[in-house]
């Protein structure tokens, strides 16, 4: 059976529990709901391992705060010997527009500090990403408190059809390959 590690960028705790910097830990949330599965504590972060249309799919959320999400993503695929390309890491992104989502098969850090992290600890950037927007709307110099901010009462209310459609181009990664997933959700 094909096997798929899905890392949600996010911080421990339930001071960032609803802040745009965890919409990783969101969406993998989101994913296992949706799946009827559940997280456990493990080595370096929560897993929760679900079964789908052939394929295993480890979903990891790493306790070991956003900064040094390398460690953790490094110690799962090495444990589970799961290849590069079957790893999928879901993060914020300040530079796309709320809800948009954008999948790639490689790209720089972009300023995140846990993409930059996993590029150190793996030694490459050609690994996939999905960048959830969470737009820009904040003063300049103000970024930080930006991401690690709760989300509006109106973000909220659009997070209720934004999650669904995430956690499906998740599964879409798993079944349909990168290209095809890239093709129908990029951009939507």
């Amino acid at each position: 059976m094909k096997k798929y590690l899905i890392v949600g960028l996010g911080n421990i705790g339930p001071t960032y529990e609803n802040t745009r910097h965890n919409i990783g830990f969101k969406i993998l949330d989101e994913v296992a709901a949706n799946q009827n599965c559940s997280f456990s504590t493990e080595k370096l972060g929560d897993l929760a391992t679900l079964n789908f249309k052939g394929k295993k799919i480890i979903l990891l959320k790493p306790s070991t705060f956003m900064n040094l999400s390398g460690k953790a993503l490094k110690y799962w695929m090495q444990q589970e010997n799961i290849p590069i390309e079957n790893i999928l890491v879901v993060t914020d992104d300040v530079n796309i527009d709320f809800g948009t989502i954008r999948i790639k098969a490689k790209g720089s850090a972009g300023g995140h500090n846990g993409l930059k992290d996993i590029q150190e600890k793996l030694n490459t950037d050609l690994y996939p990403r999905f960048r959830f927007g969470v737009g820009a709307n904040f003063p300049k110099g103000r970024q930080v408190d930006f991401v690690l901010g709760e989300w509006s009462k109106e973000e909220t209310s659009q997070l209720i059809e934004r999650l669904p459609l995430a956690a499906n181009a998740i599964l879409s990664f798993a079944t349909d390959g990168l290209g095809n997933t890239m093709n129908n959700f990029n951009g939507k």
